[in-house]
Protein backbone atom coordinates (compact mmCIF):
# COMPACT_ATOMS: atom_id res chain seq x y z
CA UNK A 1 0.00 0.00 0.00
CA UNK A 2 1.13 3.74 -0.61
CA UNK A 3 1.65 5.86 2.31
CA UNK A 4 0.38 9.76 1.48
CA UNK A 5 1.71 12.15 3.42
CA UNK A 6 0.07 15.75 2.69
CA UNK A 7 2.21 18.89 2.97
CA UNK A 8 0.46 21.96 3.04
CA UNK A 9 2.03 24.85 0.71
CA UNK A 10 1.70 28.47 0.15
CA UNK A 11 -2.00 29.76 1.10
CA UNK A 12 -4.60 26.23 1.43
CA UNK A 13 -2.69 24.18 -1.49
CA UNK A 14 -1.71 20.26 -0.67
CA UNK A 15 1.86 19.11 -2.58
CA UNK A 16 1.60 15.04 -1.53
CA UNK A 17 4.58 12.91 -0.55
CA UNK A 18 3.77 8.84 -1.46
CA UNK A 19 5.95 6.41 -0.48
CA UNK A 20 5.64 2.87 -1.82
CA UNK A 21 6.81 0.03 -0.71
CA UNK A 22 10.63 -0.58 -0.51
CA UNK A 23 11.28 2.90 -0.48
CA UNK A 24 10.23 4.83 -3.84
CA UNK A 25 8.98 7.78 -3.49
CA UNK A 26 7.18 10.63 -4.87
CA UNK A 27 5.43 14.30 -4.69
CA UNK A 28 2.49 15.04 -6.66
CA UNK A 29 2.11 19.04 -7.21
CA UNK A 30 5.00 20.54 -5.15
CA UNK A 31 3.83 24.26 -5.30
CA UNK A 32 6.97 24.66 -3.42
CA UNK A 33 10.05 22.48 -2.98
CA UNK A 34 11.11 23.61 0.56
CA UNK A 35 8.26 22.48 2.44
CA UNK A 36 8.27 19.11 0.64
CA UNK A 37 11.63 18.68 1.39
CA UNK A 38 11.31 20.00 5.10
CA UNK A 39 9.16 16.73 5.48
CA UNK A 40 11.17 14.77 3.40
CA UNK A 41 14.46 15.25 5.07
CA UNK A 42 17.53 13.70 3.15
CA UNK A 43 15.60 10.64 1.79
CA UNK A 44 15.30 9.62 -2.05
CA UNK A 45 12.93 11.12 -4.37
CA UNK A 46 12.15 9.26 -7.42
CA UNK A 47 9.58 10.77 -9.36
CA UNK A 48 7.51 14.38 -9.28
CA UNK A 49 3.55 14.31 -10.69
CA UNK A 50 2.46 16.99 -11.74
CA UNK A 51 -2.04 17.26 -12.42
CA UNK A 52 -1.57 20.65 -14.78
CA UNK A 53 0.50 23.23 -15.12
CA UNK A 54 -0.75 26.39 -12.61
CA UNK A 55 1.85 27.65 -10.95
CA UNK A 56 1.06 26.58 -7.31
CA UNK A 57 0.90 23.01 -8.27
CA UNK A 58 4.75 23.42 -10.17
CA UNK A 59 6.81 25.83 -8.65
CA UNK A 60 9.06 23.74 -6.70
CA UNK A 61 9.41 20.70 -9.32
CA UNK A 62 12.34 21.89 -11.07
CA UNK A 63 14.34 22.58 -7.71
CA UNK A 64 13.21 19.51 -6.12
CA UNK A 65 14.08 17.60 -9.23
CA UNK A 66 17.56 19.01 -9.46
CA UNK A 67 18.11 18.56 -5.47
CA UNK A 68 17.16 14.89 -5.99
CA UNK A 69 17.32 13.32 -9.55
CA UNK A 70 13.63 13.09 -9.77
CA UNK A 71 12.00 13.01 -12.45
CA UNK A 72 8.96 14.94 -13.74
CA UNK A 73 6.11 13.37 -15.19
CA UNK A 74 2.81 15.29 -16.44
CA UNK A 75 0.28 15.72 -18.92
CA UNK A 76 1.84 15.18 -22.54
CA UNK A 77 -0.26 17.57 -24.30
CA UNK A 78 0.78 20.73 -21.58
CA UNK A 79 4.80 19.90 -22.11
CA UNK A 80 4.79 23.06 -23.39
CA UNK A 81 3.90 24.66 -20.16
CA UNK A 82 5.29 22.20 -17.27
CA UNK A 83 8.36 22.17 -16.40
CA UNK A 84 10.81 19.77 -18.64
CA UNK A 85 8.99 16.55 -18.45
CA UNK A 86 11.07 13.22 -18.50
CA UNK A 87 7.58 11.03 -18.55
CA UNK A 88 5.14 13.17 -21.23
CA UNK A 89 1.69 11.09 -20.24
CA UNK A 90 -1.66 10.13 -21.73
CA UNK A 91 -4.93 8.77 -20.56
CA UNK A 92 -4.17 5.53 -19.54
CA UNK A 93 -0.67 5.43 -19.41
CA UNK A 94 1.24 3.86 -16.13
CA UNK A 95 4.07 4.90 -14.01
CA UNK A 96 5.75 2.33 -11.50
CA UNK A 97 6.06 3.70 -8.13
CA UNK A 98 7.57 0.00 -6.40
CA UNK A 99 5.47 -2.51 -7.22
CA UNK A 100 2.79 -0.38 -7.46
CA UNK A 101 1.65 1.33 -10.59
CA UNK A 102 0.03 5.22 -10.85
CA UNK A 103 -2.25 5.72 -14.13
CA UNK A 104 -2.68 9.04 -15.40
CA UNK A 105 -6.55 9.90 -15.87
CA UNK A 106 -6.80 12.90 -18.24
CA UNK A 107 -9.28 15.32 -16.54
CA UNK A 108 -9.57 18.39 -18.47
CA UNK A 109 -12.02 20.91 -17.80
CA UNK A 110 -10.10 23.31 -14.96
CA UNK A 111 -7.18 23.86 -17.62
CA UNK A 112 -7.66 21.54 -20.93
CA UNK A 113 -4.35 18.96 -20.03
CA UNK A 114 -5.63 18.33 -17.03
CA UNK A 115 -4.12 14.76 -15.50
CA UNK A 116 -5.50 12.84 -12.50
CA UNK A 117 -3.32 9.86 -11.25
CA UNK A 118 -4.89 6.64 -9.92
CA UNK A 119 -3.23 3.81 -7.44
CA UNK A 120 -5.33 0.69 -8.31
CA UNK A 121 -3.79 -0.92 -5.82
CA UNK A 122 -4.18 1.11 -3.26
CA UNK A 123 -7.59 2.70 -3.85
CA UNK A 124 -6.44 6.73 -4.13
CA UNK A 125 -6.25 9.45 -6.54
CA UNK A 126 -4.82 12.92 -7.04
CA UNK A 127 -7.39 14.93 -8.43
CA UNK A 128 -5.35 18.43 -8.66
CA UNK A 129 -8.19 21.37 -9.20
CA UNK A 130 -10.12 18.67 -10.89
CA UNK A 131 -12.13 17.23 -8.25
CA UNK A 132 -11.84 19.02 -4.63
CA UNK A 133 -13.74 17.63 -1.86
CA UNK A 134 -17.79 18.51 -2.40
CA UNK A 135 -16.56 20.93 -5.34
CA UNK A 136 -14.92 21.53 -8.67
CA UNK A 137 -12.39 23.41 -10.00
CA UNK A 138 -13.21 26.86 -11.79
CA UNK A 139 -13.36 26.09 -15.64
CA UNK A 140 -10.68 28.51 -16.59
CA UNK A 141 -9.64 26.82 -19.78
CA UNK A 142 -12.02 23.63 -20.28
CA UNK A 143 -15.62 23.61 -20.64
CA UNK A 144 -18.58 22.45 -18.58
CA UNK A 145 -18.80 19.22 -20.92
CA UNK A 146 -15.09 18.73 -20.51
CA UNK A 147 -15.35 19.36 -16.70
CA UNK A 148 -18.90 16.79 -16.71
CA UNK A 149 -16.98 14.25 -18.36
CA UNK A 150 -13.65 14.42 -16.74
CA UNK A 151 -15.65 14.10 -13.32
CA UNK A 152 -17.57 11.13 -14.54
CA UNK A 153 -14.69 9.51 -15.34
CA UNK A 154 -13.52 9.85 -11.31
CA UNK A 155 -16.79 8.98 -10.66
CA UNK A 156 -16.40 5.41 -12.04
CA UNK A 157 -13.50 4.35 -9.93
CA UNK A 158 -14.54 2.13 -7.08
CA UNK A 159 -16.66 4.25 -4.58
CA UNK A 160 -13.80 3.40 -1.49
CA UNK A 161 -10.95 5.02 -3.62
CA UNK A 162 -9.53 8.02 -1.72
CA UNK A 163 -9.84 10.98 -3.09
CA UNK A 164 -6.45 13.67 -2.81
CA UNK A 165 -7.16 17.13 -4.18
CA UNK A 166 -5.13 20.20 -4.69
CA UNK A 167 -6.85 22.23 -1.74
CA UNK A 168 -8.16 22.94 1.59
CA UNK A 169 -11.53 24.10 0.32
CA UNK A 170 -13.81 21.65 1.62
CA UNK A 171 -15.99 23.68 4.42
CA UNK A 172 -16.41 26.45 2.19
CA UNK A 173 -17.44 23.55 -0.38
CA UNK A 174 -19.61 21.59 1.92
CA UNK A 175 -21.69 25.27 2.65
CA UNK A 176 -22.41 26.04 -0.79
CA UNK A 177 -23.64 22.20 -1.52
CA UNK A 178 -25.69 23.11 1.32
CA UNK A 179 -27.67 26.32 -0.21
CA UNK A 180 -28.11 24.27 -3.48
CA UNK A 181 -29.66 21.29 -1.93
CA UNK A 182 -30.99 22.32 1.23
CA UNK A 183 -32.53 18.96 1.45
CA UNK A 184 -29.20 16.84 1.53
CA UNK A 185 -29.20 15.90 5.57
CA UNK A 186 -25.43 14.00 4.01
CA UNK A 187 -23.86 17.98 3.30
CA UNK A 188 -25.16 19.29 6.73
CA UNK A 189 -24.11 16.11 8.45
CA UNK A 190 -20.56 16.33 6.54
CA UNK A 191 -20.34 19.73 6.95
CA UNK A 192 -21.11 20.14 10.98
CA UNK A 193 -18.65 16.86 11.58
CA UNK A 194 -15.58 18.29 9.61
CA UNK A 195 -16.28 21.79 11.30
CA UNK A 196 -16.09 20.42 14.72
CA UNK A 197 -12.86 18.46 14.33
CA UNK A 198 -10.96 21.07 13.20
CA UNK A 199 -8.87 19.34 11.10
CA UNK A 200 -7.54 18.91 7.65
CA UNK A 201 -9.92 17.65 5.82
CA UNK A 202 -7.77 15.31 3.02
CA UNK A 203 -8.99 12.27 2.04
CA UNK A 204 -12.22 11.99 1.52
CA UNK A 205 -14.00 8.89 -0.37
CA UNK A 206 -15.88 8.89 -3.61
CA UNK A 207 -18.26 7.52 -1.93
CA UNK A 208 -18.55 10.58 0.34
CA UNK A 209 -18.39 12.63 -2.79
CA UNK A 210 -21.69 10.80 -4.37
CA UNK A 211 -23.56 11.94 -1.43
CA UNK A 212 -22.33 15.29 -0.61
CA UNK A 213 -20.48 16.91 -3.89
CA UNK A 214 -22.99 19.01 -5.81
CA UNK A 215 -20.70 19.04 -8.74
CA UNK A 216 -19.86 15.75 -9.19
CA UNK A 217 -24.19 14.85 -8.69
CA UNK A 218 -24.91 17.59 -11.50
CA UNK A 219 -27.04 14.94 -13.82
CA UNK A 220 -25.62 17.27 -16.67
CA UNK A 221 -22.72 19.36 -18.52
CA UNK A 222 -25.62 22.64 -17.97
CA UNK A 223 -26.73 21.55 -14.60
CA UNK A 224 -22.97 21.51 -13.64
CA UNK A 225 -22.54 25.17 -15.56
CA UNK A 226 -25.57 26.70 -13.51
CA UNK A 227 -23.91 25.75 -10.17
CA UNK A 228 -20.17 26.37 -11.51
CA UNK A 229 -21.81 29.91 -12.27
CA UNK A 230 -23.49 30.04 -8.87
CA UNK A 231 -20.55 29.47 -6.75
CA UNK A 232 -18.32 31.82 -9.35
CA UNK A 233 -20.84 34.43 -8.36
CA UNK A 234 -20.65 33.66 -4.72
CA UNK A 235 -16.71 33.97 -4.22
Amino acid sequence: MLRVVPVPVLLNNYAYIVTAPGGARAVVDPGEAGPVLDVMGEGRLDLIFLTHHHADHTGGAVALARATGARISGAAADAHRLPPLDLPLQQGDTVPLGPEHLCALETPGHTSGGLSFYAPQSGLVFTGDTLFLAGCGRLFEGTAEQMFRSLQRLAALPPQTRVYPGHEYTLDNLAFGARVEPENTAIQHRHNTLRASGSPTVPGTLAEEQETNVFLRAPSAQRLAEIRARKDASA
